[in-house]
């Protein structure tokens, strides 16, 4: 039997190296077996990257489907209907750009279309950009500047001749492309740059899952990226550009378990228990930008889906805890952005404010950052090329579980409306304003190309 060293707890509440074997698993509650497994939920609405523009399907009075697009760059929110001549199928699939209009993927009988939706006055302008024939086209997350849109096919059938097609559906010099191959079945996605160029997939091939990244600047040249162990699975779940941290899930420690790493740096993966509950199912889907230099400290925001409902989560990788911050009346779960001064804006809909944003700021615990002593960096990170490897320092946190049966913190901190302006000003009767589209696109500075990331040689893994 292999063991594998991992993060774990002591008798003492603080974090010490263990090894386990691939037979250990996590506590189990009764009536919630299998509840940390819950599958993926999309989430109700869509934000471009930078968090200027959303988009959502919604239902109507006579159960009819349209497009709704929120603008949420000014102080006063407001939604804009984008009805077609006819319903939206319910699965029809929809992305913001950063000019606000929105990309719709609509489902056909073998193929898929794609259009561009607009307000125009009192009707919507459509701008129809092309076909995929393919039974299934998966959109991926928006991509940074917002001016792009990206989809993934499967390609072939079972077996070794399963690929997996990328295609630029907006964006290019005509319309849909396919831009990239990848062997294998992929799913997830994520971009690792401000330039919308290093794309990470998940992707299953000889019956194990490993992240990788594809380069859409090289036509598509496939690399690894997250290698814990040779048979473990190991998927990608959120990542920031900017300051290279993400999270991941991986059964490396002999179950399934979430962990954090640094691209870029020889920071190992580390399985904090802040990130592991047996009766809950923790979803990221934003993470603080702007700390390029502090990748420890980025706050990141969780869904939480439990028997007792969803609720809204906070952590830092310094922090010992998943805080709790109360979510708005109506949250669209599992949808936010983060600002670079660290408030979390949620969007929200209830019938007395159809479109509505919260803004909760979750400071940060000084003592939770202090770290408690300094471990060697790992040499088991490949820099793939001649790429430099920045050099940084590995710390091993004080974690303390997390009981998702508590109960939920009061209400204050948020804040349906900044500062000097009334609190009803989240909805807007008025059309949207022409002189706001298109928008100017943000430029970014260039990052370096990701390392692979590796479980540290732990000295617990010399005893094998």
């Amino acid at each position: 039997m292999t063991a594998c060293a991992i993060e774990g707890v002591g008798t003492d509440g603080n974090t010490e190296d263990v090894t386990e074997t691939a037979a250990a698993g996590p506590p189990e509650l009764p009536g919630l077996r299998g509840l940390s497994g819950l599958p993926h939920r999309p989430a109700a609405l869509t934000l471009t990257a930078d968090g200027s523009y959303a988009a959502r399907l919604v239902q109507g009075p006579g159960g009819a489907w349209y497009p709704e697009r929120w603008t949420l760059d000014g102080c006063e929110p407001y939604a804009v209907p984008l009805p077609g001549r006819r319903p939206e199928q319910p699965d029809s699939k929809l992305l913001p750009l950063s000019d606000g209009r929105v990309l719709i993927l609509r489902r056909t009988e073998g193929h898929c279309t794609v259009a561009l939706l607009y307000p125009t006055g009192p009707g919507t302008g459509e701008l129809p950009l092309g076909a995929v024939e393919t039974a299934e086209l998966t959109l991926l997350p928006p991509a940074p500047g917002g001016t792009t849109a990206h989809a993934l096919a499967p390609v072939g059938g079972d077996g070794a001749g399963r690929a997996t097609a990328v295609w630029l559906l907006h964006g290019g010099a005509e319309g849909p492309q396919r831009i990239a191959l990848v062997p294998g079945r992929c799913t997830g996605g994520a971009w690792l740059d401000r330039e919308g160029r290093l794309l990470a997939l998940d992707r299953e091939l000889d019956g194990l899952t490993k992240t990788v990244v594809v380069d859409l600047g090289r036509d598509g040249e496939v690399s690894p990226l997250l290698q814990i162990t040779e048979r473990s699975n190991d998927r990608l779940l959120l990542a920031d550009p900017e300051s290279g941290l993400i999270l991941l899930r991986s059964d490396a420690p002999g179950y399934d378990r979430m962990g954090w790493g640094v691209l870029g740096s020889t920071l190992p993966v580390r399985f904090p228990e802040a990130l592991r509950s047996a009766d809950a199912a923790l979803t990221p889907f934003a993470v603080q930008p702007g700390q390029a230099l502090a990748p420890e400290s980025c706050a990141v925001a969780f869904r939480v889906d439990a028997a007792a409902g969803t609720w809204l989560a906070t952590w830092r990788p310094t922090a010992k805890r998943l805080d709790r911050p109360a979510a708005p009346p109506g949250w669209l779960a599992g949808t936010g952005h983060w600002t670079p001064d660290g408030e979390l804006r949620l969007p929200y809909a209830t019938p007395a404010t159809p479109c509505g944003v919260a803004r909760v700021t979750v400071p940060g615990d000084a003592a939770d950052a202090a770290p408690t002593d300094a471990a060697a960096p790992s040499s088991a990170l490949p820099v793939p090329r001649s790429r430099p490897v920045p050099a940084s320092h590995l710390q091993r946190l004080t974690r303390l579980p997390w009981n998702t049966s508590s109960a939920l913190p009061p209400t204050s901190g948020i804040r349906t409306a900044p500062s000097g302006y009334p609190n009803d000003c989240t909805t807007s009767p008025q059309s949207d304003p022409a002189a706001g589209e298109p928008r100017t696109d943000r430029t970014h500075p260039q990052m370096c190309r990701p390392v692979p990331l590796q479980q540290a040689p732990l000295a617990a893994r010399e005893a094998r």
